[in-house]
């Protein structure tokens, strides 16, 4: 391809609200165009990484018995109306009705509609395991979609769904899945770190997620660095330190003039905050619940509402808890009735806390629970934070943040059970089918490849998935040798099936060069007078600093030689 005929330009600009680097550099690479807020076109560059990534998860979901299909984008509502997951995706969910005023859903994922086929093509054991797939746009309507591709409201996503008779060939089905995703970020050039993660309120044996490290990355990760534990905030769990506090003391009112949240009554009154006891309100379903946990813990509200079991969760407003007869400021449950009161197992590690005594500026010293106050179930809501101890092997969590690039997900029988996807078993009895669900943004893990792999220039392509892999750069064009080598060196290597990008401006060497680090083209073939006064071509890795000279003769069947072993290298890792 010739940069001259090459339809995306290289900027040097880009605007302010570009916050992370890939989305930087796909901007001033010309890789891709914003059609509105969530919503990019991808140039030819683009859309050829796109294609070998898609080549490369397609292939890894063939071998591990994947078959392919293609389901719609348009849904019928009634779908996700029989499962209740309209309700859970809420506004998220892209709904319209057509000229007949049917109600149809874009299609955010499709767990509804391969339950729905498998109603008409399971009918035996005999029919069992499957592995199905497509390769497809996604919409959802993100509320705040942000830095480029990796938060979008239209997108491209593998989806596979695993079929199967018992939760033992869901496991199998699971672990084939979970093997091939290594082999994709692998071939990739993508490290993944495997990770636990949030089964939802629908439940499910097992959830996973693949991140990537990154320091743009919106996702926090807990890890422990003595025994390899990790789980993304909304699963992770830790051991919390114990409160030493003494034997339980009589409980005594203090008054807290104008002391309203945990650091001000925790300073006032000169305790830790881990002496304290917050109180915290939310609306579930419409439904007041109270929520009280240790002052210096956060709620985890995905564990929250998992443990609620509602659709929709959301923080009380003061104006909400007032009129709801509850003093802000100086609430606790002492004495609380009427009101669903959700506790953090942390309110158990301690004595003698203080807590509000529900009346203005005013809190009680030495509350201890269950003595003082009941609560209609304890569980672990806290938010897990890098210091507390890890709960497979007791050593200290760290926590970092990543890009999830893919989701493994046991999704179990909810699905099946709702939708009537059902099977006969050898004795004639029927069940539902056991479902798995698994899914990898293509263009979210575009992003995270160059947030990975880049440095102060520009991109640095991995070659399995660059979107050429030379870039042939020929200075002075002016000069007729210069040009009448390039040229035949161009045919020569398109010849041999090489994937070239051919600089064929007149521009500085300045400029190109500045262009080819950007591109990050894996290998950079340099013509100028000066390489062929020794007949030769400078040959340069856009991942190393050093060049060699190369001569000039042979010079296709050594470039061919390079990018084989390239490839090599990758599809050896896996």
């Amino acid at each position: 391809m010739r940069i001259s005929k090459l339809f995306g330009k290289t900027q040097r600009e880009v605007p302010a609200e570009a916050n992370t680097i890939s989305h930087q550099l796909l901007l001033k690479t010309g890789m891709i165009h914003q059609v509105a807020a969530g919503v990019y076109s991808y140039l030819p560059l683009a859309w050829r990484v796109l294609k070998k990534i898609e080549n490369i998860i397609r292939d890894e979901m063939d071998k591990a018995g994947g078959q392919e299909l293609m389901m719609p984008a348009l849904q019928p509502l009634e779908l996700w109306q029989e499962t209740g997951r309209d309700l859970a995706f809420g506004k998220s969910l892209f709904t319209f009705s057509d000229r007949r005023d049917r109600k149809l859903a874009l299609g955010p994922t499709h767990e509804e509609v391969i339950a729905k086929m498998a109603t008409s093509n399971v009918q035996s054991y005999r029919d069992l395991p499957l592995l199905v797939y497509h390769i497809q746009t996604k919409f959802r309507d993100e509320p705040r979609p942000r830095a480029g591709l990796l938060r979008v409201r239209e997108f491209t996503m593998k989806d596979l769904y695993s079929l199967d008779a018992d939760e033992e060939g869901l496991d199998q089905s699971y672990n084939k899945m979970l093997q091939a995703y290594q082999n994709i970020y692998a071939r990739c050039g993508l490290p993944a770190l495997l990770v636990e993660a949030d089964s939802g309120a629908i439940g499910g044996k097992d959830s996973h997620e693949f991140m990537v490290i990154t320091e743009s990355g919106e996702d926090e990760i807990i890890y422990c660095p003595d025994c390899k534990y990790a789980a993304n905030t909304d699963k992770a769990q830790g051991i919390k330190s114990k409160v030493e506090n003494g034997e339980p003391l009589p409980i005594e009112e203090v008054e807290t003039p104008g002391m309203a949240t945990i650091e001000q009554v925790a300073n006032f009154l000169r305790v830790p905050q881990s002496h304290t006891l917050k109180a915290v309100f939310y609306f579930a379903d419409r439904k007041l619940v109270f929520a009280v946990i240790r002052g210096d813990i956060e709620v985890n509200e995905v564990k929250l509402k998992n443990i609620l079991r509602c659709i929709e969760l959301r923080l009380a407003t003061e104006a909400e808890v007032v009129e709801a007869g509850i003093i802000a400021g100086s609430a606790s449950p002492i004495g609380i009735t009427g009101i669903k009161i959700i506790a953090d197992d942390s309110i158990t590690s301690g004595a003698n806390f203080v807590a509000g005594a529900n009346k203005p500026d005013t809190h009680f010293r030495n509350v201890n629970y269950p003595r003082d106050f009941r609560v209609d179930l304890v569980a672990k809501i806290a938010r897990a934070r890098a210091g507390e101890g890890c709960p497979k092997c007791g050593g200290k969590l760290s926590s970092t943040h990543g890009i999830e690039v893919g989701h493994i997900f046991k999704l179990g029988t909810f699905i099946s059970q709702k939708l009537g996807a059902f099977f006969i078993d050898p004795n004639g009895v029927s069940h539902p089918i056991v479902m798995g669900s698994y899914g990898i943004g293509l263009g979210r893990l575009l992003a995270a490849i160059i947030e990975h792999s880049h440095d102060d220039k520009g991109i640095i392509w991995p070659i399995s998935v660059a979107p050429y892999h030379i870039y042939l750069c020929p200075l002075y064009l002016e000069n007729p040798q210069v040009t009448a080598t390039a040229e035949n060196l161009y045919s020569e290597l398109e010849a041999q099936g090489l994937e070239v990008l051919f600089d064929d401006r007149e521009e500085s060497p300045g400029v190109k060069f500045n262009d080819a680090d950007l591109l990050g083209i894996p290998i950079r073939v340099i013509i100028s007078p000066r390489t062929l006064e020794t007949n030769s071509v400078e040959i340069k890795w856009r991942s190393v600093k050093e060049s060699e000279l190369v001569p000039l003769e042979g010079i296709a069947a050594r470039l061919k030689e390079l990018v084989g072993a390239g490839l090599s290298r990758l599809s050896n890792s896996v």
